[in-house]
């Protein structure tokens, strides 16, 4: 065979084997994808929302958890804005997600020594975010930018702490001849504070309080902590789009107030996307 006859044969082969690596790498990419295992491509991580029947998950204790796989997440400390925070105590949380055609539950878990569950002078709650990004682009990651604005579903111990001495408190109280004194524990609709963040310093809770709903429990140095929503978007502007088949671009903040984490003293993800099945057919 003549030399350059040779080179073109060879160089056929090399590009017939790269095609078929490149063929392999995203049939196995998809598999894993499928299953829930992540992987890491010039797109980023994804999590996948996993479509079910019947009722979502609405507490972090449910079996239906245990069958789906999480994503773990890196964090790292928040850097850009001071007072800077390099070195915060969560370096990862656990994301899993499900939904029904109608509502979507995200569960989230992270280890933190302490439960910090009240704000008194010198403390600080423990808290976690989801960060959803309002329209095509992804805005800045920490708190979203003007023009680029984030919906933040921010859940709060304390918050949790009140809603459930509240309930107990009712109960209690409405039992036959009890006597219902002076109300000290705010009547809070949700754990959950919805929020719009359009960049540093500029949090504002969002007109429709109470879509998002939050339950959690600490437990030998865990949080696992589930917020639902429904899929359908009562404010356009302000709530992040979701829906059957739909990919949101997502960013997750964890606060442990032990070590007097709150406001940008933080441990945040990059941006992934949270990819929702299409509407299951049962």
């Amino acid at each position: 065979m003549a030399p350059s006859m040779r080179r073109i044969v060879e160089r056929d082969r090399s590009a017939y084997h790269a095609r078929r690596v490149l063929a392999l790498a995203l049939v196995m990419a998809a598999g894993l994808t499928w299953v829930g295992i992540p992987w890491v491509s010039s797109q980023g991580l994804f999590v996948r929302s996993h479509g079910v029947a019947g009722a979502v998950p609405t507490t972090p204790d449910d079996p239906m958890w245990d069958r789906v796989a999480p994503l773990t997440l890196p964090l790292s400390g928040q850097v850009i804005t001071r007072p800077v925070w390099p070195t915060p105590s969560v370096t990862a949380i656990a994301v899993r997600s499900v939904h029904n055609g109608q509502k979507i539950a995200v569960q989230l878990t992270w280890e933190d020594r302490t439960k910090n569950d009240r704000i008194t002078p010198g403390t600080f709650r423990d808290s976690v975010a989801l960060g959803l990004a309002l329209g095509d682009a992804p805005a800045f990651f920490c708190m979203g930018q003007l023009d680029h604005y984030v919906n933040i579903w921010q859940w709060k111990a304390d918050w949790q702490t009140d809603i459930e001495l509240r309930a107990s408190l009712d109960r209690r109280t409405d039992q036959p001849g009890a006597i219902r004194r002076f109300e000290t524990i705010p009547r809070r609709v949700s754990s959950v504070e919805a929020l719009l963040g359009g960049g540093f310093s500029t949090l504002t809770p969002t007109q429709y309080q109470g879509r998002v709903q939050g339950t959690a429990q600490w437990n030998n140095g865990v949080w696992r902590v589930v917020m639902t929503r429904p899929l359908t978007t009562a404010d356009q502007e302000n709530e992040a789009p979701l829906g059957p088949g739909r990919a949101q671009a997502l960013v997750v903040a964890v606060w442990d107030g032990g070590i007097q984490e709150r406001n940008g003293q933080k441990a945040v993800s990059s941006w992934l996307q949270l990819v929702l099945d299409p509407i299951p057919s049962f």
